[in-house]
């Protein structure tokens, strides 16, 4: 807790059973109030490995994907009474201890959302990130900040945190439930008018972190364009879209209980 202000860790894990302890333990729990485990049915044993480290875990019945793992994620921060949601990944890719400076960039009043950017700490490329991975983040990022007004040093971090205002206010069940979720949420952001902080973020890239291979990066590369396209026209006037609007789906808190037989 910060200045009476609850703060929560959400992690969206996949196979995460070899590196979750390690990340866990690099959380200050004298500022981080609950640790949720989201397992968006693993094969390994990540739920087994969460309950034995005392956290609180959701297990997915089938993979809804990375999207659909952290809306999850955040529809339980949010119940379980979240003022400021900060999202890790439980492979040790990022450093869990910058959580407490996060969090206090938001406590502060001056930003709504911190992201953790692999860019401004300079060793990205040594740190193990493929060139190609660099390359097309240093693209993306170039052409999103002058098609929709910012100047962010990128905007594929997996390393965020959120006030409760942002996560109640965006339309994130407009969002898609694969890796693109990450760029949309983002763009949402912006289209809302909140407040973005950067702060720098040494990663680590090795055999058990979570990476999308080529083709898949393809694929997220061609999202973040469209997504990108989308808000830029939403902004000038000329679409109107449902995603960046008051009338987009926000997370549902309460499941609407099923029917009796």
């Amino acid at each position: 807790m910060i200045n009476k202000q609850h703060v929560i860790v959400v992690m969206p894990a996949y196979n995460a059973a070899r590196t979750l302890e390690q990340t866990v333990q690099a959380i200050d729990r004298r500022v981080v109030d609950d640790v949720i485990v989201v397992d968006d049915c693993s094969s390994d044993e990540t739920a087994a490995r969460a309950r034995a480290l005392g956290l609180f875990i959701h297990r997915h019945d089938h993979n809804l994907g990375y999207g659909g793992n952290q809306k999850s994620c955040y529809r339980l921060a949010l119940q379980r009474g979240a003022d400021i949601v900060v999202m890790v990944h439980p492979d040790y890719q990022y450093d869990p201890r910058l959580v407490p400076a996060m969090a206090y960039m938001i406590v502060s009043g001056l930003y709504d959302t911190v992201l953790g950017s692999r860019i401004l700490c300079g060793g990205t490329l040594a740190g193990g990130m493929p060139l190609y991975k660099y390359v097309a983040n240093r693209f993306l990022t170039a052409i999103q900040n002058l098609l929709i007004g910012q100047k962010l040093s990128e905007y594929h971090t997996g390393f965020r945190a959120f006030s409760r205002k942002v996560l109640e206010t965006l339309p994130l069940e407009e969002n898609s439930n694969d890796f693109i979720f990450d760029n949309q949420m983002l763009c949402q952001i912006v289209a809302f008018k909140f407040r973005i902080g950067e702060l720098s973020c040494p990663t680590r890239y090795f055999a058990e972190a979570s990476s999308i291979n080529f083709r898949r990066s393809m694929k997220y590369g061609l999202g973040v364009l469209h997504s990108t396209l989308q808000l830029a026209l939403h902004q000038r006037g000329w679409r109107n879209e449902r995603m960046f609007g008051e009338a987009g789906r926000k997370l549902l808190l309460a499941v609407p209980a099923e029917p009796s037989p």
